[in-house]
């Protein structure tokens, strides 16, 4: 765990101490680690009381002091409550985030780690546990936890920033305004960029597509010249945000024209994935070598190989040989999105409950059209997709006709899916419409059976996590 001084949190936030008790007293003090749950705040922990739109935090203050935390940041105006006991540190600012944010760009100026940040509509997360995972076969690694990617919670990632750590693996994300990224890498300084893809997610908030890409890019832009951007070549908005950049540019996909590229791609259904890993490089004569090496993925799913290419790439250009990278990415032992989990009556459940958006959903479609006995599909609502909702929801709706044996449709914007899988063939009485999980998780108890395969994918918001452990064996 990362430990701070007094001196640096003051230092770093340009606060000023309101000691409760001998000032020089807490002069000795030490926080051990950062957090903005007063819940978490043991162990000596530094509370940052921030303002959310319910919630303010300061009126958790006294809680985090009970549970262990060795001070606070807060308000300047913030009133100090009688009850606080003596020996806490308050440091008091003018905006508590913007403080949490000037003092992780303060400690990363002061940590060495070399930064790789990733981004992307879909499959971020996925593609920073493959990275982290290959870096650490050789570096002391940090990784942003869970989703924590925004202007809060990358921040709170690189206060776990420690002298030992060699290299820090950072999700981004952006889809609010344009700017964010911008401001992200501002405080994270990247030398590495992945962008995995540019797609309609959250194209409620920005608008256009355009928009979204241009979003993305800002972390492509902000990379020194020194820096590697790490592309999709497979996706056009993509490939053309190398003109962005100083930084040299690494194209991969499965189109010849990417510098590293899967070809012969054979899934092997909750097996993995086989495929030939191509990297073209340029020798001292100018001359383009293209190295071959036969690869097997422990992920699930042909899309995978898209997290395996971005992983590669990044870990090379962080300074893994490919003979390294292609160790690691063999030795990959968990399955980042889509797990298999063992359900009820012999069945298995495909876990992807954690998002949803269109392409990752026929994707997902895709591997469990690979698999054996019956195939039953739960989708929901894939959210925020804007002027693409429509659209979406309905490609996903043939793709199920011709995919799955059963649809479970969830939700409002589920219904549509169901409905266009109804008028793509599939018989009424093989789609189920609902509202709410209880009422999936009920009807699926008396319905799955040895063999069964089930894939339960939809946005975070329909939390259909809570179908999976409805269905699974405990």
């Amino acid at each position: 765990m990362t430990t701070f001084t007094l001196h640096d949190i003051l230092q770093g936030t340009g606060g000023e101490l309101d000691a409760r008790g001998r000032a020089s007293a807490l002069a000795e003090v030490e926080f051990r680690g950062v957090t903005i749950d007063s819940r978490g705040a043991q162990d000596g922990a530094l509370f940052v009381a921030l303002q959310g739109e319910r919630v303010d935090g300061h009126a958790y203050v006294a809680g985090a002091v009970a549970n262990g935390a060795h001070g606070a940041l807060v308000r300047r105006d913030w009133p100090t409550p009688d009850e606080l006991p003596e020996g806490v540190a308050l440091v008091r600012v003018d905006d508590p985030l913007a403080a949490l944010q000037a003092l992780a760009r303060w400690w990363r100026e002061r940590c060495g780690a070399q930064a790789i940040a990733i981004t992307g509509s879909i499959g971020k997360t996925s593609t920073k546990e493959a990275l982290a995972a290959v870096l650490s076969e050789k570096y002391s690694t940090l990784k942003s936890a869970g989703n924590l990617n925004n202007e809060i919670g990358l921040p709170l990632t690189l206060l776990r920033l420690t002298p030992e750590h060699e290299k820090a693996v950072l999700e981004m994300g952006a889809g609010y305004a344009l700017g964010e990224l911008t401001f992200l890498c501002g405080l994270a300084a990247p030398e590495i960029a992945v962008v995995t893809n540019v797609g309609p997610v959250h194209l409620e908030r920005m608008g256009t597509i355009e928009r979204i890409a241009l979003n993305k890019s800002e972390l492509v832009a902000a990379l020194p010249a020194s820096g590697t951007a790490v592309l999709n070549g497979d996706d056009a908005r993509v490939r053309a945000m190398h003109s962005v950049t100083q930084a040299r540019v690494l194209f991969y996909g499965l189109g010849d024209d990417n510098d590293l590229r899967a070809t012969d791609v054979v899934s092997k259904g909750l097996q993995g994935v086989d495929f030939t890993l191509e990297v073209r490089e340029m020798t001292d004569d100018q001359a383009n070598v293209v190295r071959r090496r036969s690869i097997h993925l422990p992920l699930l799913g042909k899309h995978s190989v898209y997290t395996a290419l971005a992983a590669a790439g990044a870990a090379h250009a962080a300074g893994m040989s490919w003979d390294e990278v292609v160790q690691a990415l063999e030795g990959l032992h968990a399955q980042v999105r889509l797990l298999p989990v063992a359900g009820l009556n012999g069945s298995t459940l495909i876990d992807d409950s954690y998002n949803a958006a269109p392409d990752s959903v026929v994707a997902a479609l895709d591997l469990l059209s690979e698999m054996p006995g019956a195939k039953i599909a739960v989708l929901g609502d894939m959210l925020e997709l804007g002027s693409h909702t429509e659209e979406g929801h309905l490609r996903v709706g043939r793709r199920a006709a011709e995919v799955a044996d059963m649809l479970v449709a969830v939700g409002n914007l589920g219904r549509m899916i169901g409905e266009e899988a109804q008028r793509a063939g599939m018989p009424p009485g093989r789609v189920f419409f609902s509202m709410e999980n209880s009422r999936v998780i009920d009807y699926l108890r008396g319905l799955l059976k040895q063999g069964d395969h089930v894939l339960v994918k939809g946005s975070r918001g329909l939390y259909m996590d809570k179908i999976v452990e409805g269905l699974k064996v405990e």
